[in-house]
């Protein structure tokens, strides 16, 4: 099991300039930033009484590094929060960083958007450093705002490295 956590992120809602002066991709605004940032939090606390509410009701399929890995259907997020649960039992002091946003991309009410990502802090009481990527698929609400209602309808986790230290 690798270790998940809390995400402290720090996103620009315009585009962002490379070092060769060029205009980088343009960066999910901070309404499509919220659902990602709530579930974060939601999963550095996971409060006993509460549920994760960030999730579209209909079509939410998640892919995930602890099992059954993959959650899709009318319970995905009912299953997702269980393995989640399961999964964090041994973790703790989580913390994760992003970098902006790469391969933004909307049409309609649809927006996708990968962040590379480092994780930190402890897995059975060992220090641990995750580097990967979460790639999202966003839906807004019908009748919401240009920045509000957005729902996370799916995404992907994916380890690139993964160090531990006592």
């Amino acid at each position: 099991m690798r270790p998940r956590g809390l995400l402290l992120v720090s996103v620009l809602a315009v585009g962002v300039s490379r070092a060769d002066g060029t205009q980088a991709d343009e960066q999910p605004s901070a309404g499509m930033m919220a659902p990602v940032t709530e579930l974060a939090t939601f999963m550095s606390r996971l409060p006993a009484s509460e549920h994760a509410t960030v999730f579209a009701k209909h079509g939410l399929c998640i892919v995930e590094n602890f099992v059954p890995f993959l959650f899709c259907g009318a319970i995905a997020a009912a299953r997702w929060e269980a393995g989640f649960r399961a999964h964090a039992r041994d973790l703790a002091e989580l913390a994760a960083t992003f970098g902006p946003a790469h391969d933004f991309s909307r049409s309609g009410n649809r927006v996708y958007f990968s962040l590379p990502t480092t994780w930190t802090g402890l897995a059975s009481g060992k220090h641990f450093e995750e580097h990967g990527a979460w790639a999202f698929v966003l839906q807004r609400n019908r009748g919401g705002s240009q920045d509000a209602g957005w729902r996370i309808l799916g995404y992907g986790w994916g380890v690139t490295a993964y160090t531990e230290s006592p």
